[in-house]
């Protein structure tokens, strides 16, 4: 089964070579690359992409910059097989990336999405787990091996705290569709999507085997936006609807871990001495209302 490989771009150039040469050097072929250049200043990144002699990569500048979430939706509508990852532009497959996931969507062909095993690398390549990796490390789903969560095991464990790593996430495109990523949401729109999978009746299926190194470092669009309390912003929102519409479902486990949020808590209050660095009172007051705070919808 052919897995579409969607890369959206915008952002340093020799990663994106690395990513794209990551993908090129797949032992299993049976893949397809499109890269949705999402305006990227420096032309010479397109130009070398679209001078890649390899028929199954594909390509395309936007013709006006559409920013992640939308930009996402676009890569979702070019999507043509039953299973896809939106892979970062700065992220890197090891070889055995498309032959591992292509063995468990054979597997499990009705998961709505698979997390294949990870691991952390800095700006440099280095391997790297900082202090989020170890926490999320701490939240993803107990035991060894393959493991399938549903329904409200799924929602309380990924509001406890998100333990997935989007940019290496498999999805179920007929599933995928069902749903639209969020234009209001700039860096937490994996998780309103795997909520409202997990609410659809979708599975997620995690495995341990590393086939993907996913690249933590400091231009990164989350790290980017935590100090100024805009990523945490967009978080109680999501926590908020989730705590709203989980308990309405009956899922009071899920719904009360949505409304605690507590490591996302903990987060927010880890960024306020970097808000006093940065002399960024509004971006204080932000972080210290998602600490002590509520959700939105509380």
């Amino acid at each position: 089964m052919t897995l579409d490989i969607m890369m959206p771009f915008y952002g340093r150039i020799d990663h994106f070579k690395l990513a794209v040469r990551s993908v090129l050097a797949q032992t299993d072929p049976d893949w397809r690359l499109v890269i949705v250049d999402d305006v990227y200043p420096d032309l010479s990144a397109g130009e070398w992409a679209a001078a890649i002699d390899d028929p199954r990569v594909t390509y395309l500048r936007n013709e006006e910059n559409l920013r992640p979430s939308r930009n996402y939706r676009k890569c979702v509508g070019l999507m043509e097989n039953p299973f896809a990852v939106i892979m970062g532009c700065d992220d890197l497959m090891l070889p055995g990336y498309v032959a591992r996931v292509n063995a468990l969507t054979a597997r499990f062909p009705n998961a709505a999405v698979i997390q294949p095993g990870v691991e952390v690398i800095d700006s440099d390549g280095a391997l790297h787990r900082p202090l989020a990796d170890r926490v999320k490390g701490w939240y993803e789903p107990r035991g060894s091996g393959i493991r399938v969560i549903e329904g409200e095991t799924m929602a309380r464990s990924l509001l406890r705290g998100n333990w997935t790593y989007f940019p290496s996430l498999v999805w179920n495109v007929e599933r995928l569709r069902r749903h639209e990523f969020r234009t209001d949401l700039d860096v937490v729109q994996d998780l309103a999507m795997l909520l409202e999978l997990a609410k659809d009746g979708g599975s997620l299926v995690v495995d341990d085997d590393i086939v993907f190194r996913y690249r933590r470092h400091a231009e990164s669009v989350s790290a980017v936006t935590a100090p100024d309390g805009s990523k945490f912003a967009q978080e109680r929102v999501v926590f908020g609807e989730a705590a709203r519409d989980l308990a309405a479902l009956g899922w009071h486990g899920a719904a009360r871990a949505a409304r605690l949020h507590l490591t996302s808590r903990l987060h927010a209050a880890a960024d306020l001495p970097k808000a006093v660095l940065a002399r960024d009172a509004s971006g204080f007051r932000s972080l210290a209302r998602h600490t002590f705070g509520g959700s939105k919808a509380d």
